[in-house]
């Protein structure tokens, strides 16, 4: 009997997609929409994504113009952006909110750095804790007689190749948020 390698295939895409996420929201010398993805703003009573409530454009290398469907929000959307301390600059108008990015200095590019590391390394941990768990049920499942000794070897050998292309997959990530960062 083959062993299933499917959930954690599945699963180790889900650890890829999150860094990737994670890292869209790591701010860097140039602007990008994906950064404001996880503003919230007050709007009709209630708390709403930010690209729910406007349009998120890039006006240049380092400015985004967010232009609201509803006028009057334009204010709750400048605080909500202040408010998640981004290091960018706001300026409202009647068309909308301008966000601008600051030059990013050597220091800040190294606490970014860190960061970015900080979530591969969190990458990495969710990675181990999947292996482990797939390495016992693989175990658990030779103890229990439906496999033999020859099939839990090449299983696990099997595992950890699919371990280490995930973990080169991640490497690659963190490489081109590091190459963004350092520009």
């Amino acid at each position: 009997m083959a062993y299933d390698f499917t959930k954690f295939k599945n699963e180790a895409k889900g650890i890829e997609e999150w860094l990737k996420k994670e890292y869209q929201g790591i701010r860097t010398g140039q602007a990008a929409p994906a950064i404001l993805d996880s503003i919230l703003v007050e709007s009709y009573g209630q708390t709403m994504p930010i690209n729910q409530v406007a349009s998120i454009t890039t006006e240049g290398a380092r400015s985004l113009r967010i232009a609201p469907w509803d006028n009057s929000v334009i204010k709750a959307i400048e605080k909500a952006v202040q408010v998640a301390n981004l290091g960018v600059s706001v300026m409202s108008d009647d068309k909308g909110v301008r966000v601008s990015f600051p030059e990013l200095t050597s220091e800040t590019r190294g606490t970014l750095l860190k960061l970015a590391k900080s979530k591969l390394e969190d990458g990495r941990v969710s990675l181990r804790s999947l292996r482990t768990e797939t390495l016992s049920d693989i175990e658990a499942k030779e103890k229990a007689g439906s496999m033999g000794e020859d099939d839990k070897a090449r299983y696990k050998t099997e595992l950890q190749k699919y371990v280490d292309v995930t973990n080169g997959v991640l490497e690659e990530v963190f490489a081109k948020k590091e190459k963004e960062i350092s520009l």
